[in-house]
């Protein structure tokens, strides 16, 4: 069989599985509904979780260590630990707040009469440091160098909740891959099942190819490419879902962030990801058919 006659069975089997598609369209279009839908549902948990990050990764890039030194340390020497620790690695930038500049905004922020009434200023000089890197590993890192210091008293950070959030989505992570394998799994036998009711269907039809020298290779090739045309199409409406739900809900999102003076948006996929998807659906739905025809192929012998 020479290679242009190879290609055009493929042709002929590829025409033959679109006309199959096309001859039950109401059958054809739940199927792909239902692929989409089930596509959909990793693919919404994949986005978010993807925003979530981008917002995460927005907020930890101004995350700030609070670090409030002894009662009794001076201006002097908190000045100078202040340009001691302005030279450290892993910090980008650092404020001193005096125990007078404290007292003020406390002050400013309503507490006057309150604070009148004591004899002393009981605050601390505080400095506030901006660190370079905002992961967990290094907030944490920062956090004990600081510690180690005889002027520092207390240190408020949010490593804790940089931690929580970073073992929230590698949980979001692996519930995104274990909902990806299950209903993988579902839509291969979603698929697989779809091709052997169009095998019994045609029994009769495959029972003469085969009289008249036809091989199962032959004889599978169309219901394999019907499997694959089911895959991309289920594919296609879970990017159409999905990219329809991110419109929608960018409307609430984009009223939100504006109250807050920001233009975030949430993403969509991009167009790695949404490649992956089509040729996911595609192999998925060449597994279903492939395992159904190898199967009531069997049963015909």
């Amino acid at each position: 069989m020479t290679l242009g006659t190879h290609a055009q069975h493929h042709l002929d089997s590829l025409i033959t599985a679109w006309q199959r598609l096309r001859e039950q369209p109401l059958a054809s279009a739940f199927s792909i509904l239902v692929i989409g839908i089930a596509l959909s549902l990793p693919t919404g948990l994949y986005l978010l979780i993807t925003n979530l990050d981008r917002t995460s990764s927005g907020l930890t890039e101004h995350t700030e260590i609070t670090v409030f030194l002894k009662p009794k340390i001076d201006t002097a020497t908190a000045l100078s630990l202040a340009e001691t620790l302005r030279n450290e690695p892993g910090i980008r930038k650092l404020r001193f707040v005096s125990r007078e500049d404290a007292l003020l905004e406390l002050q400013r922020s309503g507490l006057d009469d309150v604070l009148s009434s004591l004899s002393s200023n009981p605050l601390p000089h505080t400095l506030v440091i901006e660190p370079i890197q905002a992961s967990p590993a290094q907030i944490r890192q920062l956090d004990q160098r600081l510690r180690q210091r005889p002027e520092v008293d207390a240190i408020t950070s949010a490593e804790a909740w940089a931690r929580r959030l970073a073992a929230l989505l590698d949980f979001g992570v692996g519930l995104t891959w274990l909902l990806a394998t299950v209903l993988a799994l579902s839509l291969a036998a979603i698929t697989g099942n779809t091709i052997r009711l169009q095998i019994y269907a045609r029994r009769d039809e495959i029972e003469i190819s085969r009289l008249i020298g036809a091989t199962d290779r032959f004889i599978r090739r169309p219901f394999l490419y019907f499997g694959a045309l089911q895959g991309l199409l289920g594919s296609l409406a879970a990017l159409i879902f999905s990219g329809l739900a991110i419109l929608w809900l960018n409307q609430s999102v984009a009223e939100l962030a504006t109250t807050y003076g920001s233009s975030f948006r949430l993403a969509t996929l991009d167009l790695h990801i949404s490649a992956l998807l089509l040729v996911g659906g595609i192999l998925l739905g060449l597994t279903g058919a492939w395992l159904s025809v190898a199967h009531t192929l069997r049963d015909f012998d």
